[in-house]
């Protein structure tokens, strides 16, 4: 399965300037899925991170990977129309800085279930070179 960004706003709830996928290129429901985010200098968070040297905030690099999974979740007949909340972040590793002109590659295999819970491990590469890892855990909250 692949998304669009118009796609993608009919799966996530999350809009501008929160909405942080640009594309699903690959999606198996309830278990992964591929993303990309094509990073801009016209983006909001480079006001002022950081104003003399635009460096993309690894907290948002980390939210992308999330809706990123989130997809995966709720492209299942059983989420749709459901919300997925972070439940928590382990391990997260930053390993290169991604600026405007990078092509966020977003990876997200789901490794556990357990009822509306499940964990998540993630990447972020940029040319093939890995910027971002971490393990994502998400909570299913059904009351959308």
């Amino acid at each position: 399965m692949e998304f669009d960004s118009n796609e993608i706003q009919r799966i996530l709830p999350h809009r501008y300037p929160f909405l942080l996928v640009d594309r699903i290129t690959e999606c198996v429901p309830g278990q992964m899925a591929k993303g990309i985010k094509c990073v801009s200098a016209n983006e909001m968070q480079f006001l002022g991170h950081f104003p003399q040297k635009h460096i993309m905030p690894g907290v948002l690099i980390l939210e992308a990977l999330a809706q990123t999974g989130a997809v995966a979740l709720l492209t299942e007949e059983e989420n749709k129309g459901k919300i997925v909340l972070f439940g928590g972040v382990k391990s997260a590793r930053f390993k290169r800085q991604v600026v405007p002109g990078d092509v966020l590659e977003l990876n997200c295999e789901i490794i556990t279930r357990k009822g509306p819970v499940g964990i998540g491990k993630a990447v972020a590469l940029v040319a093939g070179k890995t910027a971002v890892t971490a393990e994502l855990t998400f909570a299913i909250d059904g009351e959308s």
